[in-house]
């Protein structure tokens, strides 16, 4: 392969990999956005304040992946930028005014009086629904290629609804891991109700996605491709079946083995992006634009790599470091 060929591909790698930590990492914070103003006034005042100090060191931070991946788009696959960023205008509108909601209600929370967190509670949930719903219906436009059918904008919606299903689902297995008591408890639950949703969104993208693109019906069920990739599916199916059966008898020995949901949670973002990756690749806009289509001049790649080289490490090794700093059980968060 020559330079033209390799600098593309390592930029759609870098990419793929910002967007699946994203996923990850914003993703159990979003969730527990979602979750928070489901306990109780009064009593479970505590509960809340510790699900928010279980994200505080955290939740910012983990949004730098997304910041890097949609630059990465932006400087390294300018073409596809404009396609997907014009098809998508409204959403992430909707979308950024979720994060800067989700920003504004934190911060102001954690100085305001005691009856004015309720309030606070509420703007944080409603600002992470707004980002997980906006994040869902754009990838659902995203696989049916921006089609303006009926058919599509209502996948898009079934989508928008189930990712914000999984994002419920890691974010509960999170505060599984990071709490313990009664919210522990309550966590689990929470992961176990939102856990098939999820699992509905991930078969309804598995049957659409070779429905709208005799490519990928090709590259997944002829044979026998059918058969050598039939561990993703079997392996996502076993895990949720395995995941639901733990929860429902969690916990027999309190904090026992309690990283084990989120391990496996992770677990199935990592088969289902693999799945999405195989699918789509070598095309960045579904159908339209191939990753090298889209590329900017290779002199470009080139310079701007040296900047992304620096970046992309110090990212990980601050990432790295805070979560070692903060490991174990969430504490009172403090400003």
């Amino acid at each position: 392969m020559n330079e033209a060929t390799i600098y593309p591909l390592i930029f759609a790698g870098l990419m793929a990999l910002a967007m699946l930590i994203y996923a990850i990492l914003d993703g159990y914070d979003l969730g527990v956005g979602i979750l928070l103003p489901f306990s109780k006034r009064g009593e479970n005042d505590a509960q809340r304040d510790r699900m928010i100090a279980s994200i505080g060191p955290f939740w910012d931070a983990n949004e730098t992946w997304l910041v890097l991946a949609v630059g990465i788009l932006l400087v390294a696959f300018p073409k596809a930028h404009g396609i997907i960023l014009g098809e998508l205008y409204l959403p992430t509108a909707a979308l950024l005014a979720g994060l800067i909601l989700r920003g504004v209600s934190f911060d102001f929370r954690a100085k305001a009086m005691v009856t004015h967190k309720r309030m606070w509670d509420h703007a944080f949930r409603i600002g992470s629904l707004m980002a997980t719903l906006a994040q869902g219906y754009m990838f659902g436009r995203y696989v049916h290629g921006f089609a303006d059918s009926t058919g599509a904008i209502i996948f898009a919606w079934i989508s928008a609804i189930c990712m914000t299903a999984g994002y419920h689902f890691i974010g509960a297995c999170w505060l599984i891991m990071k709490t313990d008591g009664q919210l522990q408890g309550r966590a689990a639950k929470w992961a176990r109700r939102s856990l098939w949703f999820m699992a509905a969104g991930i078969l309804a993208v598995c049957i659409v996605n070779p429905l709208v693109s005799e490519r990928i019906f090709e590259k997944w069920l002829s044979i026998p491709n059918i058969i050598l990739l039939a561990p993703i599916p079997l392996m996502t199916f076993f895990l949720v079946i395995a995941i639901d059966r733990f929860l429902k008898k969690f916990p027999r020995i309190p904090n026992k083995y309690c990283w084990v949901p989120f391990a496996g949670a992770v677990f199935i973002f990592l088969l289902s992006f693999h799945g999405l990756a195989y699918s789509f690749y070598p095309f960045i806009v579904p159908e339209q634009l191939t990753i090298w289509d889209a590329a900017s001049a290779t002199a470009s790649l080139k310079f701007m790599l040296v900047g992304v080289a620096i970046t992309v490490p110090a990212i990980i090794g601050y990432t790295i470091y805070s979560y070692r700093v903060f490991w174990g059980k969430a504490q009172k968060l403090c400003y």
